[in-house]
Formats: structure tokens, C-alpha cells, sequence
């Protein structure tokens, strides 16, 4: 394993975001449409404020956490546990076109009813047409970017992803595509890293006889890739191929991007992106070979990367995962690649990596971590970040902050998002939600440094709530030429959501008398926030966030399944056979949560802890007459229980004690059931609500500490 492969394999991630982002608002157009509309495309079609989400970018990030929650000895079963896990019942994450038309749908319903990975995406299951669909190869990047230079690895692993979903050539492109990722890190050649991608499949597939067919089209007619497009459309378009996305159509003009383009990242993807069909999934697909193999100095900053400053939304279940910047991807990636060679992370990289992952580290060369600016009260301040390598607090980088023209007492924010709404978005792309990244209690830190020609003044960390109240930590003067250390750690809290936090500057440029104009130059490093939560949801306060008519969220949460509404200041969750819903942060670790819950109808209502997905959490509350202790390992089973006579409309406090893998269930005050889980426990997660069998309960209010 080499050093550079980390920034590579950044650099992968990145552009497959670029790619993604490219190609999503001509997505499904023809090469004739985009010629029409836009006549060359030569750059991103729309701006957004925020790009909401992508199929593509979901399943790369959530399907390889299968080495995490499964271990390194891979099945396709357990990537299949981790599509179970991740992804909402049958909204957002990807297209859920119904069974037997969208081959992840259709997979993710075989595996919810019993039918195991491989089986559930094989031709045998689900017939030839299904199963050889496109996403075999649209999710299967990060399993070439785990396996940097093991090629025969990457093929192995994309194997058994691929096969998780789809069959025939839809594995053979999953496995294609992630042997040539691989060997990217080490091959520069696009003929030779095309060669190395075949050399993996079989040699009579349909697969490789267009992909063989379009370079060979290319050798005798490397000039107007346009003729190269018309061969394709002739020979191997949608008319050819059954189903709604066909990969052999998808296939051909990615080769075609990939040999025209020349090398060239720009040409590369702008050509495939002009092909049409898939062009997200197509250009995301190839941007990731090209960003290896150009690394970061050939992506263009402020045409590519700028736009997007770093920022990656999702749309699975855990809500603090959908709030995530590129570099965390990287970083979560590169520790899964060390991991699996069975080497030490370089020294450099390895506290960041194991310890603060989440932080903005800026380590990456042009990573911003999607940090933000913007003055208080209005007016007018252009402000500029860039990544730097002139000051760092640890590591070699940090981030350079510009904000100008300033007055005395003006003060300036350089912050972080820690809670997003619809607002923040130009529209609902594949349905995106998120629970908050920082709650009352915990802590915020932070270093920055201000140059001898900076402006003097006093920082502080703070956070902002969504009332718009400002809390403020101690003020430290600015010492020029000094790195400072700032902490803050918020108050308990009740009812109060955090949507924003970082470092507050106030300008102190002279007498106020004189009003001198003047600017904010300073670096930041290292803002991360950490500690345990202190804080409680009361639900009288708490609103349904309205995206469109079809995708509303309950504040905070995301839902795997079922009907939740506000009513009677209280939030309600009912099913026909089961609902779910989650909010808290992923990673905490010992708390304990007391929910305050009326039963309504039916029989089964209970509350999680530990939430880790859709399969994997800890869950009480009552069941037929008794009080439960459970736990969902891809279904509940019973740790523990006891007799109790709940009635419906009675309200309760049931609190759920998680330390270590000692769980203790009370019911208003008494402890009434004990339990240590000493077969693979959860350790992290965050905290939800569920029903079951119909039933339908009211949650009042959640306190955690």
C-alpha cells in the first residue's frame, strides 16, 4: 500500500460525484435532446444550491459498509444485509419502479422475503432481463477504490456485490468496472486499464463483444467520436436491449468517453455526458477511473469542484450519514482499503482517519469540508475559502478564509451545517433526510490562526439554533501569528435543534469612531465536535417538513417504513404490518434515552437505541401483555421479557439504558428488565421509534443523556 493511494483514492470519489452531479439533469435524455437543448456540454447543466442526492453516490457509500458491519471476509449476503440496512422501504436511496421493472426493487423485496444473496439478483430468480439492468455497475466504484492496485481483489469483491442484485452481464459490468478502477492506481494507459477490466470476464459475453466491438471502431476511426456514437446507437441502442435500462447501451458509450476523451478529464466526461441514456450513472462510472488516473491537479477547481465545496448529501435511513462531505468518504474508504491489506495507515494519515474522521481535517489538497461564510445582519461581504498549505494546526493543510469589506464590531461566521431543510435545496432528488450532526451537551472544537497582516478582533466557537439563537463560547483574542485552540461545550438543552456551528469573528479594526474598513484573513483546522449529548425532542415543538406533496419527513427523523403524522402535539406512528423511524447521531456510544409514549391501537409498541440501520438495533416496549427487550439482527428476536399489564391510552416512561453491552429497561422509574449481549453487540447508534402489527402509538417527548 502507498501513501499516494489515499489521495487517489479521493480523488476517485470526488470525481465520481463530479460525474454524477454532470450527468443528473439530462439523465434518461437522448444524444439528439442534449444537442438540442444545450449543444455542446461543456459544463455542469444546473446550478444548484445543493445537489439533493443520487442513486449512484448512495449505493457506493452504503453498500461497502458491509466490511464494517460484517466483517472483512465478504459474502454477497452481507452486502445484501447492508442494502437492507441502509436503504428506506421503497423510498429514496434509489428507483423503486416496482417488482420485476426495477431490478433493485425487485432484489430488495427477494431479500426481505427470505430469498438469500446470490440467489436474489440472479437470472434464475428474476429471469435475464432484470438482472442485467445497469446498476451491476453504477454502485460498484468504492469496491475498486478498497482494492487500490489488487485488481484480482476488486473483481472478487465486485463479484459478490454485483450479484447481491443483478446476474450475467450485469455482474460482468460490475466486475469490469471495478478491476479497471483498481488498477487505475497504477496504470495510466486507458487501452491498457480497458485490456485489464476484460481480462476478468468472460471472453463470449455480450459485454465484451460491444465493448471489443467500440474499440475497434475507434482504431479505425479515432477522430469524430460522434461517428463512434452513431455506430453505437445503430448497433447497440435501447432498441436492442429489453428492459428499462439495459447495461450494454451504457457500456459502449462509456468506452467510447473513455478512448475519445483522450486522457483529458474534461473531454472525457463531457463527451460520454453529450452520448445521453444514463449519463449520471455513465459519467459518474468513468470519472472515477479518470479522477485517479489525472489525480486532483487534473480536475479543474473552480469549474468542477467549486460548485459542489465538498458536499455530499444521501438518502438512506441513518440520518447523520446524509449529511456528509466528500473527504469523510475518502477518508472512510481508505481506512476499509488499509484495513483489508492488513497494514498500518500511514503515519500522517492515521490519527485522522481512526479518530477524526468526521472532522474537518483539510488534509485533502482542495477539500473545504462544504464549510460556509457569512456576515451577521446583512450587507454586503465577499468572502472566499480555499484549501491552503501555508498554515496547518496539525497535519500540512488547513482552510484559508477571506471575508472583506468589514467594519469595526462586524461580525463574520465560518461554519459548518450540522441540520439541512428543504429550503436549502432546489428540489427532492431521490429523497433526501437528516437527523442533526451536533446536539446540546456535546462539545465543539476547533484551531485557527491569523497572519501578522490580519485584522485584530476576538473568535470564539459557536452554534446556531434553528430559533436563530446564537450560543456563544468564551472569547479568546486573536494573537497574530499563533495557532489558537478553541472548545465550547454546549449547555443541556431541551426542545433546541442545532443547524449550524463553527467559529464566530468579531472585528475590532480600530476606534469606532473612526469605521475603518477592513477584512478577515485567517486559517482554520481541525473543527470537530465530540462528547455525549444532553438534550431532549419535545414533540408539541417539533414540525413536518414539507419537500413536495409525496416526500415529507418528520423534523430530524428519517423513516424506514409507515405512517407518522403530528397530532394533538404529539407524533404519531401507525402501520399495517411495521414502521420505523430514527433520529440521534450514529456514533454515540453509552446513553441512556427515556421516551414518554401513549399505546394506541394494537399490541406492539416500542422504542430503539443503538440504532445502526433498518437491521440492526435494540429495541423495548410492549408486546401482548409483557414488556420486551429485543434486538433486530435482520429480524427481532426476544433477549428478554417480563409480564405487564399496559393499557392503550395510558401514557408511560420507558427508558433504555445502553453502557457497554449491558442494556437495563425501566417503565416511570422502575427497573423492570436487565440484559448483557455477549453475541456481537451493538456498540453505537442512534435512538428511534417502531410499531409492529398494526398498531398505533403516540411519542410525547425524548430526553438523552
Amino acid at each position: 500500500m502507498k501513501t499516494e493511494y489515499i489521495e487517489k483514492i479521493y480523488a476517485g470519489w470526488l470525481a465520481k460525484i463530479i460525474g454524477i452531479r454532470l450527468g443528473a439533469p439530462i439523465e434518461g435524455w437522448t444524444y439528439q435532446q442534449i444537442k438540442n437543448v444545450y449543444g455542446e456540454v461543456h459544463n455542469y447543466p444546473v446550478e444548484y444550491r445543493r445537489f439533493a442526492a443520487d442513486d449512484d453516490s448512495n449505493g457506493p457509500i452504503f453498500f461497502i459498509r458491509a466490511l464494517e458491519d460484517h466483517g472483512l471476509d465478504l459474502t454477497p449476503q452481507a452486502v445484501g444485509e447492508a442494502l437492507l440496512n441502509y436503504a428506506p422501504f421503497e423510498h429514496g436511496f434509489f428507483w423503486w419502479g416496482g417488482y420485476g421493472i426495477s431490478t433493485e426493487h425487485t432484489a430488495y423485496l427477494n431479500l426481505r422475503a427470505g430469498i438469500p444473496a446470490p440467489r436474489s439478483g440472479s437470472i434464475e430468480q428474476n429471469g435475464h432481463t432484470v438482472a442485467e439492468q445497469i446498476g451491476g455497475q453504477i454502485f460498484i466504484d468504492s469496491w475498486g477504490l478498497v482494492c487500490p492496485g489488487n485488481p484480482d481483489l476488486a473483481a472478487k469483491y465486485a463479484e459478490m456485490a454485483a450479484s447481491v442484485t443483478h446476474g450475467g452481464n450485469g455482474i460482468y459490468g460490475g466486475i469490469f468496472i471495478a478491476t479497471c478502477i483498481a488498477h487505475s492506481f497504477e496504470e495510466k494507459n486507458m487501452r491498457a486499464i480497458i485490456e485489464k477490466g476484460l481480462s476478468y470476464i468472460p471472453a463470449d459475453c455480450e459485454y465484451t463483444r460491444v465493448t471489443r466491438a467500440v474499440m475497434d471502431y475507434y482504431d479505425k476511426n479515432p477522430k469524430n467520436w460522434r461517428d463512434c456514437y452513431k455506430y453505437i446507437f445503430d448497433n447497440f441502442g435501447y432498441d436492442k436491449y429489453p428492459g428499462n435500462c439495459h447495461i450494454i447501451p451504457n457500456i459502449a458509450v462509456m468506452i467510447l468517453g473513455l478512448l475519445y476523451g483522450e486522457g483529458d478529464f474534461d473531454d472525457t466526461l463531457n463527451i460520454c455526458n453529450m452520448c445521453g441514456w444514463d449519463t449520471d450513472c455513465n459519467v459518474g462510472n468513468i470519472a472515477t477511473i479518470m479522477g485517479i488516473v489525472c489525480g486532483l491537479e487534473g480536475i479543474n477547481y473552480d469549474k468542477w469542484r467549486k460548485p459542489i465545496n465538498d458536499f455530499l448529501a444521501n438518502s438512506s435511513i441513518v440520518g447523520t450519514l446524509n449529511n456528509m462531505d466528500i473527504s469523510f468518504g475518502a477518508a472512510y474508504m481508505a481506512k476499509l482499503a488499509w484495513a483489508i491489506a492488513g497494514e498500518e495507515l500511514p503515519k500522517d494519515w492515521k490519527n485522522i482517519i481512526e479518530n477524526r474522521m468526521d472532522s474537518c481535517h483539510f488534509e485533502f489538497p482542495g477539500s473545504t469540508h462544504a464549510i460556509e461564510v457569512r456576515k451577521e445582519g446583512g450587507g454586503t461581504c465577499e468572502a472566499t475559502i480555499a484549501n491552503s498549505g501555508e498554515q496547518a494546526a496539525t497535519g500540512s493543510r488547513s482552510l484559508k478564509v477571506h471575508a472583506m469589506p468589514l467594519m469595526a464590531r462586524d461580525r463574520v461566521y465560518v461554519y459548518k451545517r450540522t441540520y439541512l431543510y428543504p429550503s436549502d435545496f432546489d428540489n427532492s432528488r431521490y429523497d433526501p433526510c437528516f437527523s442533526p450532526l451536533l446536539y446540546p451537551g456535546q462539545t465543539i472544537k476547533g484551531s485557527v490562526f491569523v497572519p501578522d497582516h490580519g485584522s485584530e478582533g476576538v473568535v470564539r466557537m459557536y452554534a446556531k439554533t434553528a430559533a436563530g439563537k446564537i450560543l456563544e463560547g468564551e472569547a479568546t483574542q486573536v494573537e497574530k501569528g499563533k495557532w489558537l485552540h478553541l472548545s465550547f461545550q454546549l449547555p443541556a438543552l431541551e426542545g433546541v435543534l442545532i443547524e449550524e456551528a463553527g467559529f464566530a469573528f468579531d472585528m475590532n479594526n480600530g476606534p469606532e469612531s473612526m469605521r475603518l474598513p477592513a477584512n478577515l484573513c485567517c486559517y482554520i483546522d481541525d473543527l470537530y465536535f465530540e462528547g455525549q449529548p444532553n438534550y431532549s425532542v419535545d414533540f408539541s415543538q417539533v414540525k413536518e417538513e414539507v419537500w413536495t406533496g409525496l416526500h415529507r419527513e418528520i423534523s430530524q427523523f428519517t423513516k424506514l417504513k409507515g405512517l407518522s403524522f403530528m397530532e394533538n402535539d404529539m407524533l404519531n406512528l401507525a402501520c399495517s404490518d411495521f414502521a420505523e423511524m430514527y433520529t440521534g447521531h450514529h456514533d454515540w456510544k453509552d446513553y441512556s434515552a427515556t421516551f414518554t409514549l401513549t399505546p394506541c391501537t394494537g399490541e406492539d409498541h416500542f422504542v430503539n437505541v443503538r440504532v445502526q440501520g433498518a437491521i440492526r438495533s435494540y429495541a423495548a416496549g410492549f408486546s401482548g401483555k409483557k414488556l420486551c427487550l429485543m434486538k433486530n439482527e435482520n429480524g427481532y428476536r426476544v433477549l428478554a421479557e417480563c409480564d405487564f399489564a399496559w393499557k392503550p391510552g395510558q401514557s408511560y416512561d420507558i427508558a433504555v439504558k445502553a453502557q457497554g453491552n449491558k442494556l437495563a429497561v425501566c417503565v416511570d422509574g422502575v427497573e423492570l428488565l436487565g440484559y448483557t449481549d455477549e453475541h456481537k453487540p451493538y456498540l453505537t447508534g442512534a435512538i428511534g421509534l417502531s410499531v409492529q402489527k398494526g398498531s398505533r402509538c403516540a411519542y410525547r417527548s425524548i430526553k438523552v443523556q
